[in-house]
């Protein structure tokens, strides 16, 4: 499965995060890819939204990881300040990505920052800008 979407405005974006999440169910690994200010953290506002969670969604940057309550668990990683893989598992990360453990989902925001940490992928969400309003989004099964 691929999927492409031009998307314009912060209403197209919230409509998408609307869709994705009828799909979503524990245990999932989402990434998400994009340059620094693509939308990474706007879109997981909407899809934290979306699965029931009246949380306040911030960009974990510098905690790293940040949980919020809705239907299940929602962890949503910032892997932005590490180097490594071995930095992740420093911080005890590996065991959010055992889906045989996996309580909930796992948003992960800069996951090429820690190549061969995460291999159960559900979906790839990469978020191209193209200029100050238009998005391109490429939605794929894995890796």
């Amino acid at each position: 499965m691929r999927i492409e979407a031009d998307i314009h405005n912060l209403q197209q974006t919230d409509s998408l995060a609307m869709a994705i999440s009828r799909v979503i169910k524990p245990p999932m690994i989402i990434l998400l890819k994009g340059d620094l200010g693509s939308g990474k953290t706007t879109f997981v506002k909407s899809l934290v939204k979306y699965l029931g969670s009246d949380d306040v969604v911030t960009s974990p940057t510098f905690t790293l990881l940040n949980t919020y309550n809705a239907k299940f668990p929602i962890y949503h990683f910032d892997m932005y300040r590490l180097s490594s893989m071995e930095e992740a598992l420093a911080v005890g990360f590996e065991e959010y990505f055992d889906k045989s453990r996996l309580d909930g989902i796992c948003l992960v925001e800069w996951p090429e920052n820690v190549e061969g940490l995460i291999d159960q992928v559900d979906l790839t969400i990469t978020i191209n800008k193209i200029n100050d309003k238009m998005r391109k989004i490429i939605i794929k099964q894995g890796k």
